[in-house]
């Protein structure tokens, strides 16, 4: 027999027995019909995909041979030797049939064996990103349609909302990623208008082919997610690193609480985002699944990418304790001027002691809004320091964010040791996590095509990762506390055996010393 054949230690008879995927059939159970050819068995195409990101094998070919030639997997399939097993295509189509939410609960499944073992503490969550290469190429990029009137196909886009499909087949979404507006396009155009001016001997249409001295392929760098997209895959998004390629990605958010390094939250989003925007997402799933098993989050660790004020303020909103350095505009002080709280004023310390009162709030071109404080033209016009202050302007003009207090109070926050020593411990808690998903557990790039299919395959990747810690997972302090109460029974018995036979020598003793006296 197959069963006669695997080891009894072999990792996937632990991982059979460590955990119960029968809960799949009822999550799975509103994708089948009553009628028609039976379809693959959800804990077999679920088993099988599973062994996929624990080897790393990032096709689904690949995938099905592995699993045909080992033994070890066929009996975790249960799957004879003889028995052929469902084709690649089949696990690609069930794939695409399952939803998000089915991956979703089985990634809490695994957390919930984390939790039960003792490997999610959640008083602290690390926080981080990494890009991961989508299933499209750069050479597959189209140049957006124009549309004149924007706001018109706003409200176009609203009336069809409740329509899923248009008549050709394409969701208000999809039309959307493949629109721009004629002002966007203007915007974007003069952005680029250096990188078209140093780059001018590169090609300008993306699809002509032109190398180096090397043979390398040359792309011209001045494509922007506003102005082209890829028919291929939509939803994936230019974006590139210092010292990497340009190429069309996705984004993977993580969750990883400092205790034992499990990841709490995991999901994909759009490449073209700040990490910032992705806070709220990733902090709710992070809530909700820690929620679940009865834990309560206190405090979120994260790089300066994550900082913005919508995201300090949603984490005071949800009683969170961020530790998040502000990013690189922002300023704690205004050299030569402080500022008047009470009477919302910035005052000058030098020349002619101008006043800065509060005149508006205003949102600049890349949408950030400001509090724009601004002195009188009077007071600058004859100071001694007018040029060096304000160059040719008649007065003098402070922009703060309107979130600046929580910026501020940031800024004060990362100054205690406290803050200092938990930033460093986000480093190696988040950092050596992801390293392992991208190079290890088949996350480097997506295999699939859409946002959707990106997440499921980001939970695919941080649930394997968990099961491996789950499996490997030895509570130290549990151990320990069990050693030392042996220690302490050993002891005890020692003592016990001791007193018995000093107890019956006193005894012997008395019976000597009646008999000598009776004597």
């Amino acid at each position: 027999m197959l069963s006669d054949l695997v080891p009894k230690d072999n990792f996937y008879r632990q991982l059979d027995t460590a955990i119960d995927l029968s809960f799949l059939y009822r999550e799975t159970k509103k994708y089948y019909g009553i009628e028609g050819h039976a379809s693959i068995d959800p804990l077999v195409f679920f088993k099988i995909i599973l062994v996929g990101y624990l080897n790393n094998i990032n096709s689904d070919r690949k995938l099905m041979e592995y699993c045909s030639d080992s033994l070890a997997v066929r009996l975790f399939v249960q799957y004879d030797i003889d028995e052929e097993l469902p084709w690649h295509s089949t696990i690609s189509r069930t794939r695409q049939l399952y939803g998000e939410e089915v991956f979703l609960t089985l990634f809490k499944k695994v957390l919930s064996l984390c939790v039960e073992k003792g490997m999610v503490r959640g008083k602290r969550q690390a926080m981080d990103s990494a890009l991961i290469k989508a299933n499209a190429s750069m050479d597959s990029l189209l140049e957006k349609e124009v549309l004149e009137d924007a706001e018109q196909y706003a409200f176009e886009l609203q009336d069809n909302n409740s329509q899923e499909i248009t008549s050709q087949g394409i969701t208000p979404e999809d039309k959307s990623n493949k629109t721009v507006t004629t002002q966007k396009q203007k915007e974007v155009q003069q952005h680029h208008h250096w990188k078209k001016a140093a780059y001018k001997d590169m090609p300008s249409n993306v699809n002509t082919k032109q190398t180096d001295e090397h043979g390398n392929l040359i792309r011209p760098k001045f494509l922007s997610n506003h102005t082209h997209y890829s028919p291929t895959d939509p939803d994936a998004r230019i974006a590139v690193k210092p010292g990497k390629a340009r190429v069309m990605n996705y984004y993977a958010q993580l969750a990883v609480d400092q205790s034992h390094h499990v990841i709490t939250a995991a999901g994909a989003d759009y490449a073209d985002k700040r990490d910032s925007e992705c806070l709220k997402h990733l902090l709710n799933q992070t809530i909700g699944n820690l929620k679940e098993n009865n834990i309560e989050l206190e405090e979120i660790t994260a790089d300066t990418g994550y900082s913005s004020g919508e995201a300090l303020q949603y984490c005071k909103e949800k009683n969170i304790d961020a530790y998040i350095p502000n990013f690189g505009q922002y300023k704690n002080e205004r050299e030569g001027f402080i500022y008047n709280k009470e009477k919302d004023r910035y005052e000058c310390e030098r020349g002619n002691r101008a006043l800065l009162p509060f005149k508006k709030i205003v949102t600049d071109s890349k949408g950030y809004t400001k509090r724009v404080y601004r002195s009188d033209n009077s007071r600058c016009k004859a100071c001694p320091l007018r040029k060096k202050c304000i160059g040719k302007s008649d007065f003098k003009k402070i922009e703060d964010s309107i979130h600046k207090p929580l910026y501020d109070a940031m800024h004060e926050k990362l100054k205690t040791a406290y803050a200092k020593r938990i930033m460093r411990k986000r480093s190696s808690t988040v950092e050596p996590v992801l390293g392992t998903l991208i190079n290890f557990l088949n996350m480097k790039r997506i295999n699939t095509r859409g946002i959707k299919q990106a997440n499921k395959h980001i939970l695919m990747s941080a649930l394997s990762y968990n099961l491996k810690k789950y499996l490997k997972f030895n509570n130290k302090r549990r151990v320990g506390a069990c050693m030392q109460l042996k220690n302490q029974q050993i002891l005890t018995t020692q003592k016990v055996f001791s007193t018995i036979f000093l107890l019956s020598r006193c005894i012997n003793h008395c019976f000597v010393q009646k008999k000598l006296l009776s004597e």
